[in-house]
Parts: C-alpha cells; sequence; structure tokens
C-alpha cells in the first residue's frame, strides 16, 4: 500500500523534523547564547589568526616605550618593560583557552566513566559515589596549590617548563572537577537503565559494555554536553587565579592570568596591563556560561516547546 501524502506543508515540516533540528530552533531562540557565541568566535579567532597580523613580538622590549596606555603602535598599551600588551593578550589566550578544552576534556571523561560506572552497576554504586562525595569535601584551592608545588619541578624536568606546567594545570584542574559530572551523569544512567528498551537490550542477550556504549550514553550526553560548557569556565577561572598566584607558568610564557598577576603591581600607573586581561576572561567566562545555558534549554525536552 502507498504511503500517504502529507496534507499541507505543516505535515511535512513535522515529518522532517530531526532532534538536532528540533534543538537548534530552540537554540536560536536563547539571544544571550547568540550573541555569546558571537563574541566568542570573535575572541577565538582572534587569539588564533590574530597574531598573523598582528605581529609585534610580545617578547620585545622597548624600554622607551614602557607604561603607555594607549598609541597608535600600542593600541592596549604596554608594560613595564615596552612589551605590548596586545601581542601578548593574543599570545596568552592560546594557552588559556588550551589549558580550559583540555582540563575540561579530563574532567568530562572522569565523570562520565564514574556515573555511568555508578549508575549502572549496583555494586560500583555505593563506593563510587563515597568517593566522588570524599573529593567534594576536599578543600579545592589549598589542594590545587599543594599539588601544583609538589609536582610543578619534576614535571618541568622531564616535559621541559612550558609543557610541564601545561600537563600539569591541565592534570590537576581536570582531576579536581569531575564529580558534578559524575553525580548528574549517575543520576541520568538511573533514568535511563529503568526504561523499556533497556530492559529489551539485557533480556536479549546484551553484554553491559554492549548496553552502556549504545543505548545508556547516548541518552545522557545532552546533559554531559551542557556540563562541558561550565567546565570550560571554571578551568579558565581556575587556571587563572593558579597564575595570579605565581604557580603557573614563567612571565615570559603568558597567559591571561599571567598576564593579571604581572599587571597588578603596576595598577596606579596604568590600568591597561590589568583592564584587557581581566575583560578577556571575563567575557570568555561569561559567553561560555551563556553557551551552557542555551544548550540546557535547548536540549532539555521538558523546556523545549
Amino acid at each position: 500500500m502507498a504511503k500517504a501524502k502529507p496534507k499541507n506543508i505543516e505535515d511535512t515540516e513535522l515529518q522532517a523534523r530531526t532532534f538536532a533540528g528540533d534543538a537548534w530552533r530552540q537554540f536560536r531562540r536563547h539571544r544571550l547564547a547568540m550573541i555569546a557565541i558571537g563574541i566568542l568566535s570573535v575572541i577565538i579567532i582572534g587569539v588564533v589568526i590574530g597574531p598573523l597580523f598582528w605581529t609585534l613580538d610580545p617578547e620585545y622590549i622597548d624600554i622607551v616605550a614602557a607604561y603607555q596606555l594607549s598609541s597608535p603602535e600600542h593600541p592596549w598599551g604596554t608594560d613595564s618593560l615596552g612589551r605590548d600588551t596586545l601581542a601578548r593578550a593574543l599570545q596568552g589566550g592560546r594557552v588559556s583557552l588550551m589549558i580550559g578544552i583540555s582540563a575540561m576534556l579530563v574532567s568530562i571523561t572522569i565523570g562520565t566513566v564514574v556515573g555511568l560506572s555508578a549508575g549502572y552497576f549496583r555494586r560500583l554504586d555505593n563506593p563510587l559515589m563515597r568517593l566522588t562525595d570524599i573529593f567534594i569535601a576536599l578543600p579545592q584551592l589549598p589542594l590545587l596549590l599543594v599539588l601544583m608545588m609538589l609536582f610543578r619541578e619534576p614535571l618541568k624536568a622531564s616535559f621541559g617548563v612550558e609543557g610541564g606546567v601545561f600537563l600539569l594545570m591541565v592534570s590537576v584542574i581536570g582531576g579536581l572537577q569531575w564529580m558534578p559530572t559524575a553525580r548528574l551523569v549517575r543520576g541520568e544512567v538511573l533514568t535511563v537503565k529503568s526504561r523499556e528498551f533497556i530492559t529489551a537490550a539485557d533480556a536479549l542477550g546484551s553484554q553491559d559494555g554492549r548496553i552502556l556504549r549504545w543505548h545508556i550514553l547516548p541518552n545522557v550526553m545532552s546533559p554531559v554536553i551542557v556540563a562541558a560548557t561550565f567546565s570550560i569556565a571554571r578551568a579558565i577561572i581556575t587556571e587563572s587565579a593558579l597564575s595570579f598566584l605565581g604557580l603557573g607558568f614563567p612571565p615570559d610564557f603568558p597567559t591571561w592570568g599571567r598576564l593579571l598577576f604581572d599587571g597588578k603591581d603596576y595598577l596606579t600607573i596604568t590600568w591597561t596591563l590589568v583592564f584587557w586581561p581581566g575583560m578577556l576572561i571575563s567575557m570568555t567566562v561569561l559567553c561560555v556560561n551563556f553557551i551552557g545555558d542555551g544548550l540546557r534549554d535547548a536540549l532539555d525536552p521538558r523546556l523545549r516547546k
């Protein structure tokens, strides 16, 4: 029997609707999220390809041009050694964003694995959740400082100054921020595990690994994606705090947090040394949070129209 043709254009549109298309239409209605995507895209494009157009050496010292607020040669001013603030901010943005994304991948991976295991395997639920509670109870900033002090020099000796500090920051920040994701994924797994298609897959003899990979994980990815956006924001703030405390990269390898640390002593002389890195950190974190809000509204079926 031939399929009945749609009666009108609305029926055709309903048949063509997909989850991704539905989510995108809902996401576009979130004006702050769309504005945030535009601003964040400008920041990312600027730090990635900006040095190709703004070719001043970020480490070039010009004592004569020190402490400038703004000039045609240095729109964002210069520091105490006459180094161009714009060039240093573009260079530091690459490192800050890479740390944020890498630490997010570490925390999301650990949190997802722990949450899936705790939610699906009943015998692992109590031990893993108690372990999660222990990590949540630990004071984050003092522990970060202790770990940075303990492992900084050994990693520098093994991977170099920049490589060692980068690996240490990503490992420490990502390794101490997976707990919210684990608890979120566990709750979603407990909900999905009770549905009929999971019972059917188990009755058909599917292995636990196959059920987790093909049936449960795709159904819990929506909250994981939202958690990933907020994790990037937390990682950037944490890296900035560590760099501001002098435990980040060396002065000749700037990040946004390191630029804040270097400029705080000259705040009364030239405020641009603190304003521009602080503005970039604030705008990046704010945009990521707005995008996370938009994704949450778009991926949650209870909030989609």
